[in-house]
């Protein structure tokens, strides 16, 4: 049942109580510190008046300074060197308070943001299923960062500005009380005002953060629903929408900026007010010798710094009222009900898993919105070995009831024992020790293979972290636990030390049949070949081999090796003229013609006039070819290496070009028609232009390239040399060192059976294979896993939960996927794999549950049939024969 979030484990309800829990010490010692600088900043204001009435206008010299006798002149500059170095002592104060400062607001920030996150962690499952997850991206990165820059000020900065404010104060009254009140007359009249026009401007703002987050929610909303719109065609519809709520935003930001500057306006003139009366009445003053001018003189210099710390505190006044919004806005989005207690979110006793279980429920209700019962009194139990299917139509509770069984999820009502202890009593990293759970759509996070698949054994970092960065972490309530250590328990997994672990992640791999799909991954990715030197000297060494063995007579038609002194019809013409491929922008294949030392090369070599006339005969010719055409006709994609638009945009320089020829031309004309010939792949774009003289002269202008080419634009290009392992294309175009023949089926299947013989030969086989596996693991696997195939997703996230040897294993229709034909296989080997340990699989196909040796029929969250498939199925009118059916 949800429990409400105890007192304790709450957020400090307002944003000074957060400070006074979390920063007490370090605002009383900035206190104090700021404390000690105004007798020195005091001292700094009276100083001027003694230069000038004493030092310059002064008589009855010698004058003593601090017990030593000294004329005018040197009187004079001990004076003045004392004023500079009180200058620099109270700039040494400002220095180190805004230092001390603005470290102390960081920690904060990254204190907040550290138990915002920590928040996030354990909100209830439910919780995203009624509220956008987009929106707590902004509050975590953006909505409070001012925080962090306000409590570092928090108290510093009145106390501060305050008592600079009261210090000055104090100097102009012991000058003349007159003035002082002057100085102060209009402060009543700011106190008043001010904080009625801050309230309107308050209650704009927190409208303002509404709406901005509501924009946040509809941004991911049409991220996500992008597809359903673009079929709807409601992209203007869409559109208005979004112009709408725009204007809403705009409206209220625009208020905001009318009051805001409404109250600097004010601001700024009451404080150019006060000067007034200063040169009024002080000048009446000096003139009736009433007050000193050099008394004048320091007044005015002092109003001058007055003004600062009083608009230090009115803008303070107005971030502390704006930051309380912000805070006690961002304490409601983090206080959900059901929150799961930090107490039950971290453990450090993990119990070891007992290879058997005991799993039961009972009287489970999960309420939904509207208090809909989605799981309505389930009881169940699951003991030893036994497989259980859940089957049912969507929405009749069978997943809830999963994600109960797992622990994900409280119910309302009822509880779930694990060997007879509640799970709700249990933390949850005992829990995910001993319950695994795969879901239809398992995450991926961005990282490796290899990090994805031991996600599971990722509870304890096997090294502390270094001290430094320990008592950092704990300063700011972060956590002190070391990233960047070995966080695999690998004795989770049934291994002793490495070795073991490798194989025993080579046997759950080959279980879900994912070690092809890897290996196949493998071959086409780009690798860092100084992070896998094995496998770089394994892929020489089939280079080479496949070169003595695979004789050219006999992968003729189908495949073209890589030589320097001959023509790659398979290549274009550009990457002829490289022999290499680009690595920097220098060499973009799309516009060769415009790099100055390949224009200068082919201008030595004769080639460039032939390679614009060659570009100039491909736009007519693809332009007579494209008239007409769809534009997704297939002869338009044969020919992808220039599109439709571009053949407009050339079509008058073609017409001009058959005119006047090439001296008709402009220079980016001339170097436009001769980047489209460099385009060109002679065997695929198969338009005549392409002789053997050209072929000759490229690869005569390749070696002339090389050659001349300078360091600068050798590092962006890396070379096809048979000697090294190409950096900048994949492991399958290294070893074969060539380019196949596209389109070719039954050719590239006759090359990779050539390819295996050739490898069988010359034992290299297995070497590779061991080498490309651990390149398989090494792979990145993108954002969310995008990198890999939903159903490569599917087998990953099952061989992780396989991984770690889970006592129960709960799997939310993790095959649905996959290929029907490859489904049936998949659930024998989990079966296999969990034999003597209770096993829950929710199916989508009801015919799939015959594996089990139960099956449970969840509907309106009831279970309306329990039992064997085969006793079920032969109920006429049941609820499984009803679902066999409709299968």
């Amino acid at each position: 049942m949800t429990q409400p979030t105890p007192p304790e484990d709450r957020l400090p309800p307002t944003l000074f109580a957060f400070i006074r829990r979390h920063s007490l010490q370090q605002q009383i010692v900035v206190t104090c510190i700021t404390l000690v600088s105004f007798p020195f900043l005091y001292y700094s204001f009276e100083l001027p008046k003694q230069i000038i009435n004493q030092a310059i206008g002064g008589k009855d010299f010698p004058k003593d300074f601090f017990g030593v006798s000294l004329d005018q002149m040197p009187f004079l500059m001990a004076l003045s060197f004392l004023f500079l170095f009180l200058v620099l002592i109270n700039g040494g104060f400002k220095y180190y308070i805004n230092v001390y400062k603005g470290r102390l607001g960081e920690r904060m920030l990254r204190r907040l943001r550290f138990d915002l996150y920590s928040r996030m962690l354990r909100f209830p499952l439910s919780h995203f299923s009624r509220n956008a997850p987009g929106q707590y991206i902004p509050i975590i990165t953006s909505e409070v960062e001012p925080l962090g820059g306000f409590i570092g000020d928090s108290i510093s900065l009145p106390v501060f500005q305050g008592g600079t404010l009261l210090t000055i104060l104090v100097f102009m009254f012991m000058q003349d009380p007159v003035l002082g009140l002057a100085a102060i007359s209009l402060y009543p009249l700011q106190i008043w005002l001010i904080p009625k026009l801050q309230a309107k401007v308050n209650r704009m703002a927190k409208q303002r953060v509404r709406l901005v987050r509501q924009l946040s929610d509809r941004i991911n909303e049409t991220a996500i629903g992008l597809t359903e719109i673009h079929a709807s065609g409601i992209l203007r519809h869409q559109r208005a929408d979004f112009s709408a709520r725009l204007m809403q935003n705009y409206s209220i930001r625009y208020r905001i900026f009318v009051w805001k500057f409404l109250i600097k306006f004010l601001n700024n003139f009451i404080a150019q007010l006060t000067p007034f009366f200063f040169y009024a009445i002080g000048g009446y003053l000096v003139i009736r010798n009433e007050l000193s001018f050099g008394a004048l003189v320091a007044v005015l210099a002092a109003y001058k710094d007055l003004n600062s710390p009083w608009r230090e505190l009115l803008d303070y006044y107005q971030q502390l009222q704006d930051n309380k919004i912000k805070y006690q806005q961002v304490v409601e989005q983090f206080e959900p009900p059901g929150l799961l207690p930090a107490a039950l979110a971290e453990t450090n006793d993990l119990p070891a898993p007992k290879g058997h279980a005991d799993l039961a429920a009972s009287g489970l209700t999960v309420l939904g919105e509207g208090d809909t019962r989605l799981v309505d009194g389930v009881s169940l139990r699951l003991a030893g070995g036994q497989a259980v299917a859940l089957v049912g139509s969507d929405g009749g509770g069978k997943r809830e009831v999963a994600r109960v069984l797992a622990g994900l999820e409280a119910p309302s009502a009822g509880r779930v024992t694990l060997d007879g202890v509640d799970l709700g009593a249990l933390p949850r990293p005992a829990i995910a020790r001993r319950i695994a759970y795969v879901s239809s759509d398992p995450v991926l996070f961005q990282g490796t293979v290899l990090d994805n698949l031991t996600l599971g054994l990722k509870h304890q970092p096997a090294n502390p972290a270094p001290p430094l960065f320990a008592a950092e972490a704990q300063r700011t309530g972060n956590s002190a636990d070391d990233i960047a250590a070995d966080w695999i328990d690998r004795h989770v997994a049934g291994a002793d030390d490495e070795a073991g672990f490798n194989d025993r992640l080579s046997q759950v791999l080959s279980r879900v049949d994912l070690f092809d799909e890897l290996r196949e991954l493998s071959f086409r990715s780009i690798i860092d070949p100084d992070r896998h030197p094995t496998l770089v000297a394994v892929v020489l060494e089939v280079r080479a081999a496949l070169r003595t063995h695979l004789p050219e007579q006999a992968t003729r038609g189908f495949f073209e090796p890589f030589d320097a002194d001959r023509f790659t019809d398979q290549a274009s013409i550009g990457e002829n003229l490289l022999f290499g491929t680009p690595v920097g922008p220098a060499f973009d294949l799309a516009n060769l013609a415009d790099n100055a030392h390949v224009r200068k090369i082919l201008t030595d070599e004769r080639l460039i006039d032939r390679l614009c006339e060659m570009g100039a005969q491909a736009a007519r010719l693809l332009a007579e070819i494209f008239r007409g055409l769809a534009p997704d006709a297939d002869i338009i994609r044969t020919y992808s290496f220039v599109d439709a638009d571009e053949l407009a945009a050339l079509e008058p320089v073609v017409q001009r070009h058959q005119r006047q020829g090439l001296d008709g031309l402009r220079p980016e004309e001339r170097i436009s028609f001769a980047s489209l010939a460099l385009r060109m792949v002679p065997a695929r774009h198969r338009l005549g232009l392409v002789d053997d003289g050209l072929r000759s002269a490229i690869v005569s202008a390749r070696r002339c390239l090389a050659d001349t080419m300078p360091p600068a634009l050798r590092e962006q290009l890396e070379f096809y040399d048979f000697t090294r392992y190409n950096r900048a294309v994949s492991v399958r175009d290294n070893m074969l060192f060539g380019r196949l023949v596209p389109g070719q089926e039954v050719a590239s299947s006759r090359m990779r059976t050539m390819i295996v013989q050739a490898l069988d030969q010359v034992g290299l086989r297995q070497r590779l294979l061991e080498a490309i596996t651990a390149v398989g693991l090494d792979i990145d696997v993108g954002v969310g896993g995008s990198r890999l195939s939903a159903p490569m997703r599917q087998r990953l996230a099952i061989a992780r939960a396989l991984l770690r040897q889970p006592d129960v294993l709960v799997v939310q229709d993790a095959a649905s996927h996959l290929d029907p034909a490859d489904q049936p296989g998949l659930i024998a080997a989990v079966r296999e794999a969990m034999a003597g340990r209770p096993l829950v699989w929710v199916m989508q196909r009801a015919t799939l549950a015959q594996a089990f040796d139960e099956v449970m029929v969840v509907d309106r969250g009831r279970i309306v049939e329990q039992g064997r498939y085969e006793d079920l199925v032969q109920q006429a009118g049941g609820a499984l024969a009803k679902l066999v059916q409709v299968d």
